[in-house]
């Protein structure tokens, strides 16, 4: 039998690769002579690029950036076997990257992903993937411009930092120095949220908070970010920060949809990459999970995107994850089959994350070995028919 094991991360316990090394030793454990292809996944955020390292063979690409504080940084990105290159946001921008105590959205920036980007373009990559998840800004995206060739500048002529603070005085957006490799490259945002930059459903307000902001700079730091976004669209003359996705990742987003980027479910863009509706053609069984599934992730999460195309190939998907909470439910609908936790008896949430590889690969052995006894059941059936 076939199967196919396409987890994404379960964060704080295993990657993505790792939790399909103990889906895989599960099903090895249940089915002795099976064939097992492992295809790690992830939807854009921290683990894209590995997970699409292992899946594909691609080359990694090192390069030294800068993080959000403007500290020297060394963080890498994928290029394709087509030559497209994966960037991620959170390899060097990541919130995880600093310490919450040393967090400050006035003073963070994106320049270091739009240091990844120029390195990709002046390598020559053309096609050039970004996944959105996982930063540690709320710049409107104005450290990846910045970059790239733009500058801004005040009233009285002086240039600005491209930090919050400093360009909250920005008056004048300039880009003779964009770098021309721009206006022939295909660029991807990988991203699965809707928000517009500004406003209450905005970057500021939804996001804010859990990356350092506090209830008094909410207010003001939206409305720098629109008085910021406002003379970026005057100089690039393209209206974006209402469109959906603008404020991804504190409005990278933005700034990539200004520059022309189009968007796509960050889970589709990797499914595509890894060819996974082709290795579907030959699974009896896909197994998928996360380390939380919840309603969260019926709206175009990895799990979600699994199901979906599982479904429309005709093969059934279960999903084992950490937790299965009763908002999943939704999963149903998309094509998941049967849900469960790791998670077998009392345990801490300490003990469960220690012992999540043992925890997930009996999780994966006891699924199969019902699947198998199903399967079995109807192919005896089937066989009873066919002799009466």
């Amino acid at each position: 039998m076939h199967f196919l094991v396409a987890p994404d991360s379960f964060k704080g316990s295993l990657t993505s690769a790792r939790a399909a090394q103990a889906f895989a030793l599960g099903v090895q454990r249940a089915c002795p002579k099976a064939n097992i292809l492992q295809l790690p996944i992830a939807d854009g955020g921290e683990g894209t690029v590995a997970s699409l390292l292992q899946a594909t063979g691609g080359e990694m690409v090192n390069v030294d950036v800068h993080d959000s504080l403007a500290r020297p940084i060394r963080a890498g990105y994928v290029v394709l076997p087509d030559g497209t290159a994966v960037l991620e946001a959170a390899s060097a921008v990541g919130i995880n990257l600093v310490q919450p105590a040393d967090r400050n959205l006035w003073q963070a920036n994106s320049r270091g992903l739009g240091e990844m980007l120029l390195h990709a373009l002046e390598r020559g990559h053309r096609r050039i993937i970004v996944g959105l998840g996982g930063s540690g800004t709320n710049d409107a995206g104005i450290g990846l411009l910045h970059a790239l060739g733009a500058r801004f500048y005040d009233a009285a002529g002086h240039s600005l930092e491209p930090t919050p603070a400093a360009c909250q005085a920005v008056a004048r957006v300039d880009l003779a120095n964009l770098h021309p490799a721009l206006h022939g490259a295909d660029i991807w945002a990988a991203c699965d949220v809707a928000n517009p930059l500004c406003g209450t459903r905005g970057a500021t307000f939804v996001y804010g908070p859990q990356k350092g902001a506090t209830a008094a700079d909410l207010p003001r730091l939206d409305a720098v970010l629109s008085h910021i976004a406002s003379t970026v669209e005057q100089a690039f003359a393209r209206p974006c920060q209402a469109l959906p996705g603008a404020g991804a990742a504190g409005g990278i987003g933005f700034a990539l949809l200004v520059l022309g980027a189009q968007f796509a479910r960050g889970v589709d863009l990797v499914l595509d990459a890894i060819d996974f509706d082709l290795h579907l053609q030959t699974a009896d069984l896909v197994l998928t999970g996360e380390g939380c599934t919840d309603e969260q992730t019926c709206f175009g999460k990895a799990v979600a995107g699994v199901a979906e195309r599982a479904k429309a190939a005709g093969v059934p998907v279960i999903c084992i994850s950490g937790a299965v909470l009763e908002g999943a439910k939704g999963l149903y609908d998309l094509g998941v089959s049967a849900m469960f936790s790791i998670v077998n008896g009392p345990i801490s949430a300490e003990d469960a994350m220690e012992q999540a590889f043992s925890l997930t690969a009996n999780a994966a052995e006891m699924v199969v070995r019902a699947f198998l006894a199903g399967y079995q059941r109807t192919q005896g059936t089937m066989r009873s028919t066919m002799n009466s």
